[in-house]
């Protein structure tokens, strides 16, 4: 499933949404018995996996059915918007995390605080990452469906004709910017590095990681001001503006697809990217290590995660417990695991990722593991407010404006930051 979230051509749907979470009532229509309705995208390995987990919870619980309906992901907020104004939602549906502030302002959606609570469900478990973005105001909308996170692939023979050393896990954001120096080649067409620059969510979460471990925040306490315009932000800025404007080691993608075949084709030597894109590699002899650090600074070596989320709907008290029951086994180490093996998903679960799991992962995927190990480099999640889609588009317009040159990393973060206290300002 591709992980690129929040297009600017979701915003409508966000707006679609907070519509129709003001124009229903608390109750979905359903009620009764029968199949569990489930929502969701699943294809390919993903969903030969799905539907085995489905069999073998109807053989483990006689008697109850689960009836699933592809949705693709990109399309099921706007049809989750017309199956609650029509009052038959599902039971549950498979939503992007990044839609978590918008979905729970939908009243028939299910408050799983208290679930997350019960006995042997151990909601810490959980990657910090998935339950922050689960949560909203301190109301848990959903069961983590999916986790990933942002690390450097790198191509190993690109790094050995320039006479570069592999990356260690305790390098910085100076040595990543001399090796992409070293490895961007005109008379080749060789980039060091690359960024997307459509300017939607993609071109910014890749940003907020370098902004958070510059020491920056976003947003001040309460999200109620910008924080970004700091020397963090600065710092973060000015990192790319060196690749992108100085050194021209840096390959702009505005297409945010084009780079992809550039790295299998060895025409790029370092990728911040997530696990989603190694199957897409290979062509390419690669090694996967953590983001590089800003020494001095409190950041340290983090990274920024993009979980989904499982949202169940109120469609009366027995479908709502019998959804909960199954989101709650589906969720389960043992599931979590069986899932993980069989599709090369990072494991929802602290618990799953043992060292032999890890291994077992590496096999099928080389590189795998490090992305697994680097979640515990998630100690951050975007800000879970319904006007993040906005705050997104101009801060991505920022980052872009720099990597382009047309404006300097202090005049964009300052014109960025009143835009945003602006959005902040009218809620």
């Amino acid at each position: 499933m591709n992980r690129r979230r929040v297009t600017l051509a979701a915003v409508t749907a966000l707006v679609m949404l907070a519509a129709a979470a003001c124009g229903t009532g608390s109750g979905g229509s359903g009620g009764g018995s029968g199949p569990i309705q489930i929502w969701e995208g699943y294809t390919s390995t993903q969903a030969k996996a799905f539907a085995h987990l489905v069999k073998q919870y109807e053989a483990q619980h006689p008697g109850q059915k689960v009836q699933t309906l592809f949705v693709n992901s990109d399309n099921a907020l706007q049809k989750v918007l017309t199956a609650v104004r029509g009052g038959s939602p599902p039971d549950v549906a498979y939503l992007y995390g990044s839609w978590a502030p918008n979905v729970a302002q939908i009243p028939q959606v299910v408050n799983l605080s208290q679930v997350v609570r019960r006995p042997g469900v151990n909601w810490n478990d959980f990657w910090t990452g998935e339950r922050a973005v689960a949560t909203v105001n301190g109301k848990v909308i959903g069961m983590p469906a999916l986790v990933d996170n942002l690390a450097v692939v790198y191509n190993k023979t690109l790094f050995a004709r320039a006479g570069l050393k592999p990356p260690g896990p305790g390098w910085t954001w100076q040595q990543f910017q001399a090796d992409a120096q070293k490895l961007t080649d005109p008379a080749r067409k060789q980039y060091g590095t690359a960024y997307v620059t459509p300017g939607s969510e993609d071109t910014v979460w890749h940003w907020e990681a370098l902004l958070w471990e510059a020491g920056g925040k976003l947003l001040t306490p309460g999200n109620k001001h910008a924080a970004f315009d700091s020397p963090a932000g600065l710092t973060s800025l000015n990192s790319l503006r060196t690749m992108a404007v100085t050194d021209h080691s840096m390959y702009l993608d505005p297409t945010d697809s084009a780079y992809g075949n550039l790295f299998n084709s060895g025409k790029i030597g370092m990728l911040v990217t997530g696990p989603w894109d190694l199957s897409v590699f290979p062509n390419v002899h690669y090694g996967v290590q953590v983001m590089p650090a800003y020494p001095g600074t409190s950041g340290g070596h983090q990274t920024i995660s993009g979980p989904d989320n499982w949202v169940i709907f109120n469609n009366g008290g027995a479908r709502v417990s019998a959804a909960e029951k199954f989101l709650l086994w589906l969720t389960a180490p043992a599931q979590d695991r069986y899932f993980a093996l069989h599709t090369g998903d990072l494991p929802t679960r602290r618990s799953t990722a043992t060292p032999a799991f890890d291994q077992q992962m590496n096999k099928s995927q080389p590189g795998l593991s490090t992305f697994i190990d680097n979640l515990g480099n998630v100690r951050q999640a975007r800000p879970q407010l319904p006007a993040y889609p906005k705050i997104s588009q101009v801060l991505g317009n920022m980052v872009v404006s720099v990597v382009l040159g047309k404006a300097q990393p202090k005049a964009a973060l300052s014109s960025a930051a009143r835009q945003v206290n602006q959005i902040l300002a009218t809620g």
